[in-house]
């Protein structure tokens, strides 16, 4: 289970490792109101995927190190799995769509991982990392349904405790739902009277479309141009978590 311990714990691991990243204020995106973008963007790796994708390993057995791990991603987690693995000297092996930006693949060999690219998006990749895993006997780095990847991911609404320590609503994007799990929860028992809304791709609303179903559901296709969240179905960890600790979902165009 997900726990203030766990993600606490999480800060611990990543404080020497990752980048504190700022928040940073804008104008006219949200008239009337201060409006603040927290910029993962200039984490390690180009996202905030190291975060959780560090943690998880650093937090894995020496047996399950010592098998080597595999992971699917459209290019983030890659990056953050492949980083992390290089860090502690684990053989990484990631299934990355096979139309996923070029920029992302070669930053995810360039950490030393060994790249298999898969056709059709995430989902796809899934399956085929599932299927290298069982052959290979692999530790799995799942991108979001894993308590430890949303702990990791949720050490940002730590930072934005000390950062934005009056903020009203907090704004989440959503692909498979690991971010707005961690997040949500550390900021409900952080700052309880804040609100936080998820916001998801009208194209690729598995998320939104299962909660407003009060079950899961797997998307037939996915349409949108960030690739990082072209997810079908959520996870079932990262559902409940929704349920419980997000005010709203709501998608975009």
């Amino acid at each position: 289970m997900l726990s203030m311990e766990m993600l606490l714990d999480a800060q611990r691991v990543l404080d020497p490792v990752i980048n504190h990243t700022p928040v940073v204020s804008t104008k006219d995106i949200a008239p009337d109101c201060d409006f603040y973008l927290k910029a993962d963007c200039l984490q390690k790796t180009g996202a905030f995927k190291l975060r959780g994708a560090y943690y998880k390993i650093a937090t894995l057995s020496d047996e399950e190190k010592a098998r080597g791990v595999i992971a699917c991603s459209a290019g983030n987690h890659a990056q953050g799995v492949a980083f992390a693995a290089r860090d502690m000297g684990i053989p990484a092996t990631i299934c990355i769509p096979e139309g996923a930006p070029l920029s992302k693949i070669e930053a995810t060999r360039s950490y030393g991982a060994h790249v298999v690219l898969v056709p059709g998006v995430y989902d796809d990749a899934y399956r085929e990392a599932v299927r290298l895993r069982d052959e290979k006997r692999l530790t799995f780095i799942h991108p979001f349904n894993d308590y430890r990847v949303m702990a990791g991911q949720g050490t940002i609404a730590l930072e934005l405790h000390r950062q934005l320590p009056d903020c009203d609503i907090f704004l989440v994007p959503i692909g498979g739902g690991g971010l707005i799990a961690g997040v949500a929860f550390a900021i409900k028992h952080l700052m309880p009277r804040c609100k936080v809304i998820g916001v998801q791709a009208a194209g690729a609303a598995s998320m939104v479309d299962s909660i407003h179903a009060n079950k899961i559901l797997t998307l037939p296709s996915v349409h949108t141009i960030a690739d990082g969240i072209q997810v079908k179905t959520p996870g079932d960890l990262t559902f409940d978590l929704v349920r419980q600790y997000v005010d709203d979902v709501v998608t975009v165009k």
